[in-house]
């Protein structure tokens, strides 16, 4: 079974830009969401996406993870028949100091203003060193979830925070 593990944390200003070795325009929908369980189509540039994912375990850090790469054609057909909502972002790819990589994604529409990094790790306890960008963690805050953001759109909480 494949594990995902990774941290989220948000992310301060935009000088990872400068710093970025790659970046990609991402659109997804969700087939199915509930329970803590996906079904989630991306189109990442020109390339479709399917991806399963399962319930969160340790607070947050780690869930089953299954991705598959689809017909960019059959990747638009999903993305029609999706649950409302989708989500609009750009990601950045910038590795740190000791060689982790840190997705960054950069929110658009009703997300406008969120800029969030995630680490995938090893195991739970591996160690990481944070870039300077790097500010708040919300490993775990289901605010911050892509499948949560559709439905509660940054716009509507982002004074809270």
């Amino acid at each position: 079974m494949a594990q995902e593990i990774e941290r989220k944390f948000l992310v301060e200003g935009d000088a990872f830009k400068a710093i970025a070795f790659d970046s990609s325009r991402i659109t997804q929908g969700y087939i199915a969401s509930g329970n803590g369980r996906t079904v989630r189509i991306r189109i990442r540039d020109d390339r479709g996406y399917l991806t399963i994912k399962g319930p969160s375990a340790d607070g947050g850090l780690s869930r089953y993870e299954f991705e598959m790469e689809i017909a960019l054609n059959d990747a638009r057909d999903l993305l029609a028949i999706c649950e409302p909502g989708t989500i609009e972002k750009t990601r950045y790819l910038v590795r740190a100091d000791d060689g982790h990589i840190f997705e960054i994604d950069e929110f658009y529409g009703d997300n406008q203003g969120l800029i969030m990094a995630e680490v995938e790790l090893q195991s739970a306890e591996e160690p990481f060193k944070k870039p300077d960008f790097i500010s708040k963690e919300v490993t775990g805050d289901r605010r911050f979830y892509n499948s949560h953001l559709r439905h509660y759109p940054f716009r509507l909480w982002r004074d809270s925070l």
